[in-house]
């Protein structure tokens, strides 16, 4: 089966992709077979409190620290970008390149959100990497730094929470981004706790379904298998992939083990390879079981 598209990748013109490349990116594509790929570059908007010991961003990160310790990253260079993005359809015209973005919580800035979805952005991926600072009122932190101030599981029943808000506001995106974002900084050797979370994660996915959006399967943390199935039961009518490749090297991780599940979960390729993943009628198998 060919490999879908990778509708979650970022280039130099992301703030923390310091090896990022949208040429070398596009041409890793064209190797790979890939029918499309949408840059979907980051678009954090929020200041994010200090974790415990400080910042430790590797030479590269662009962003500033006020004299509080916050940190804010760099804004997307808009016509940069876009530009780099039309030289590289000349350069690569059997590849579908989308122009995108990842933003983050744009529920809490609508007005800067709608001023820069003027550019007419193709793919949006709404995310959430930052937590409200349960010492600094007012304040977020990222989410790595959220364990710090909460118990494992109340990290992401917050996230949740999070992402659910989002969704109902009707922030203006696509397909919602890496829904297990947490469980990337989940302690090591602690089992994560899903039948304390099946019922959180199963509401958020039906307020997904509700919206018509997209759930990405992103493949940095590969979606755990119940996910995907559960997804699925809520209706929900299309699933994107998602590498959240920062380099060229990192494009379409894991996707041909990972599209095997997603099909399994009962979702399949549509006749334009280019498009989201649709839904099938009936997934195969039961509806619960481990990655």
């Amino acid at each position: 089966m060919p490999l879908p598209s990778d509708d979650h990748v970022h280039s130099q013109f992301s703030w923390d992709a310091v090896t990022g490349d949208l040429e070398g990116t596009c041409r890793r594509a064209v190797d790979l077979g890939l029918p499309a790929v949408s840059f979907t570059e980051h678009v954090d908007l929020q200041a994010w409190s200090a974790p415990p010991g400080g910042w430790n961003w590797p030479a590269g990160v662009r962003g500033t620290i006020d004299g509080h310790g916050r940190f804010l990253a760099a804004p997307l260079e808009v016509e940069v970008y876009v530009a780099e993005v039309a030289r590289c359809r000349e350069l690569f015209p059997g590849l579908t390149i989308r122009l995108g973005i990842e933003l983050d919580a744009g529920h809490r800035h609508p007005r800067e959100v709608g001023e820069l979805l003027r550019t007419g952005f193709e793919r949006v991926v709404g995310s959430v990497h930052a937590l409200a600072d349960l010492q600094e009122p007012g304040r977020f932190v990222e989410v790595d730094a959220a364990y710090a101030q909460r118990r494992p599981v109340d990290v992401v029943l917050a996230y949740l929470a999070e992402v659910d808000d989002m969704v109902r506001a009707d922030t203006p995106f696509h397909v919602l981004g890496h829904l297990d974002y947490p469980l990337r900084h989940w302690p090591a050797g602690v089992e994560v706790p899903w039948a304390d979370l099946e019922e959180p994660v199963r509401e958020t996915l039906r307020t997904l379904a509700a919206s018509g959006r997209a759930l990405e399967v992103n493949t940095s943390l590969p979606l755990d298998r119940r996910v995907v199935r559960w997804w699925h039961e809520a209706g929900g009518d299309a699933v994107s992939f998602g590498s959240d490749a920062h380099s060229p090297g990192e494009l379409a991780r894991r996707f041909r083990d990972v599209s095997r599940v997603v099909q399994a979960a009962g979702f399949a390729p549509t006749d334009d390879p280019t498009q989201l993943w649709g839904r099938r009628s009936a997934p195969a198998g039961p509806s619960r079981g481990h990655q």
